[in-house]
């Protein structure tokens, strides 16, 4: 099976060695995802939007869109933070209802970084 990958063009990929998305198949995995400066000093609602953006953007350079989507993973500095997040998951997803897991993390990439999104898509 052929494999696609799908660079964001950030400074963290050559240095990790990753890309943004892969699509293998009818598959889409795209990587962990944060919100980047400037969108990184908004609240964890305004960096989930932002980052949600992102992961749209790679899905759509995979062939793939939001509607693809069966599982998404979430990573959040802050429980607290939980309804901020579901708000922007939910405002993206609607009725699709992908899979999806919540974790708390005392830490991502920066400082700054409230929310990272992970998400799994699978084409017809």
């Amino acid at each position: 099976m052929p494999r696609l990958n799908i660079p964001s063009g950030g400074p963290f990929e050559p240095v990790y060695g990753y890309s943004r998305a892969v699509r293998v198949g009818n598959q889409v995995h795209v990587s962990g995802t944060t919100a980047r400066p400037p969108d990184d000093e908004q609240d964890c609602y305004g960096q989930a939007v932002a980052v949600l953006k992102i992961v749209g953007k790679a899905l759509e350079e995979a062939g793939a869109s939001f509607k693809d989507v069966v599982r998404t993973v979430v990573y959040v500095t802050d429980m607290a933070d939980a309804d901020k997040v579901a708000r922007a998951h939910r405002e993206v997803f609607g009725g699709i209802l992908p899979a999806s897991t919540l974790v708390a993390v005392t830490a991502l990439l920066r400082p700054s970084c409230l929310v990272e999104i992970e998400a799994y898509a699978i084409l017809e």
